[in-house]
């Protein structure tokens, strides 16, 4: 049943009113109504004589507006019930099961619920081989040495040739391929254009015509930053306006102003400060403490993802040209991210469910499970990749720490769970696949022909949301659009405009090995160009 527009709305409000609550920003506004020798609350005294010396019930309401509209507090709260209204789905009706929230199609959340148990398989199998337990407290010695080389840790060699990643993409690519809406029979297509690609579910995706208007400033006649020459204006005029604009835009300090902002790209010398905006996060000396905090849990306990975690950067960020150097903050950040149980949230709304772990000798006793680890999230191959192009941008751990982790939990966490969402990784082969077999048939043919179909090789690109793919500039202008349409979907349209960039190459090739070897350096693509032709381009 469709709730009517009102009482939805109602039913949002309610919701942010309840998120907020809990947030610093809430036990900050409380602390300056609460505390009347607190500076601000002083000023708050000195507005209300100076302007109010009666105070009016009447009135109060829109005082308390005014107030909070010349405190700046009225900017704060906006940008945080922005960053909500981001983040959170629609509020479901009242009386709908909380699994709904998570994923509404019951295939889906019964597939995910087998690919966690494989994973959670795979895990366990791994402590038994090798004799380690999930977590240990470490003893005070290993305590004292880690902290000595908190900031060194790449220097650390230790053998982790018995260890393996849970999974890689391409395994998780097979469960993909084989899942099938029960409600229709083998064969029996809900579209009348047979779909001959891997992904064999029925899901509403965006056509070129759709997706050109839902992309709409990425068109031919709107300035981009990440395109060398433009018929309209000269580059570097549009460069010069958009950069003056960017530092208004801080200026103004407007989340919902700065995600419109970075849809034509991001100025390098602006870049940082405008995802901060955008993703709500300030580093307040709480936030600051809270990494503290989970650096001080890295320190105490050692858990068995830290293995796993090292040993993907070790196979992953360290081997790569642009991302090598950074190797200490990813172990920082990620080490920090598998303690970090406020990550648990973002199960409210995913199709996944955090693993549960139970106290040695107490087996499926709930009062003695744990979520392993803390933050529900196993790391998989090429995990660390969602944090590497992160570094260029934030020095600072903390503010590193917090921008990864608002990252992961708008996005990144759909790039690796099975669900129905149009930035879910369903969705997104599949968008990938119709673009492919709609508007390059005749390569999606050839490819199928010969054994090469082309999500076998486009699958780790989307799953890395590029990175460790793309070159390091190339990819936050595309990771700029990312935030700026709230959406994944442009992963899906990059991946096929790659294709279509290469078709004369693909359609010369006769094994998968070919194909592969054709599309085996993306590191010199130029992001927006392909972007632009692909949609704007194409005659449809």
């Amino acid at each position: 049943m469709m709730l009517d527009q009102d009482s939805g709305l109602s039913l949002a409000i309610a919701h942010i009113v309840q998120r907020l609550k809990g947030s610093s920003l809430h036990s900050q506004l409380e602390r300056q109504a609460r505390n009347g020798l607190d500076e601000s609350f002083e000023d708050v005294g000195k507005w209300v004589s100076l302007h109010k010396p009666e105070i009016k019930l009447e009135s109060l309401k829109e005082d308390i507006k005014e107030f909070l509209k010349e405190s700046g507090w009225e900017k704060k709260l906006q940008n945080a019930v922005y960053s909500e209204l981001n983040v959170f789905p629609s509020p479901c009706h009242p009386a709908a099961p909380p699994e709904q929230m998570k994923e509404p199609l019951a295939y889906m959340r019964k597939a995910q619920g087998s690919w966690e148990k494989r994973i959670l398989k795979s895990l366990n199998s791994m402590c038994t081989e090798l004799s380690i337990p999930l977590a240990r407290k470490r003893p005070i010695s290993e305590q004292k040495e880690l902290l000595n080389k908190w900031n060194e840790m790449g220097t650390d060699e230790p053998d982790l040739s018995l260890f393996r990643p849970v999974y890689a993409p391409k395994d998780f690519l097979e469960v993909l391929m084989n899942l099938r809406n029960p409600n229709y029979e083998n064969g029996d297509q809900p579209s009348s254009r047979n779909h001959l690609g891997l992904i064999q579910v029925p899901l509403k995706v965006k056509d070129i015509p759709e997706l050109k208007e839902y992309f709409g400033e990425l068109g031919l006649n709107t300035g981009q930053l990440g395109i060398d020459d433009s018929a309209q204006v000269p580059p570097e005029l549009f460069e010069n306006e958009h950069l003056r604009i960017g530092q208004k835009v801080l200026t103004e300090q407007d989340s919902a102003a700065a995600q419109q902002y970075v849809r034509q790209g991001c100025p390098t010398a602006l870049r940082a400060e405008l995802w901060a905006l955008i993703l709500n996060i300030s580093n307040q000396p709480e936030d600051i403490l809270y990494y503290e905090q989970l650096k001080s849990n890295v320190i105490q306990h050692d858990l068995l993802v830290d293995s796993l975690i090292y040993k993907d950067v070790k196979l992953t960020a360290s081997n790569d040209d642009y991302y090598f150097v950074f190797e200490d903050y990813l172990y920082q950040v990620l080490f920090c991210f598998s303690r970090d149980t406020s990550v648990l949230e973002h199960f409210t709304y995913s199709s996944a469910t955090p693993p549960k772990s139970y106290i040695r000798g107490k087996l499926g006793m709930e009062e003695y499970a744990v979520f392993y680890p803390p933050s529900g999230v196993i790391p998989f191959h090429g995990f660390s990749m969602y944090v590497a192009p992160l570094c260029f941008l934030y020095h600072e751990p903390s503010k590193l720490y917090q921008i990864f982790r608002e990252m992961y939990v708008r996005f990144f966490f759909r790039l690796h769970s099975i669900s129905s969402h149009p930035s879910g990784i369903v969705s997104l082969c599949l968008l990938f696949e119709t673009l492919l077999q709609t508007h390059l048939p005749q390569l999606f043919y050839h490819l199928r022909e010969i054994g090469a179909q082309p999500l076998r090789i486009s699958f780790k690109w989307m799953v890395r949301a590029f990175s460790g793919y793309l070159a390091t500039d190339q990819l936050l202008l595309l990771w700029d659009r990312i935030l700026g349409y709230n959406s994944l979907e442009i992963l899906a349209v990059l991946a096929a405009a790659v294709f279509a960039f290469r078709a004369v190459n693909l359609m010369e090739v006769t094994s998968l090995a070919a194909a592969e070897a054709v599309l085996a350096d993306l590191s010199t693509l130029k992001v927006m160009p392909l972007l632009q032709i692909f949609l704007f381009a194409t005659v449809t």
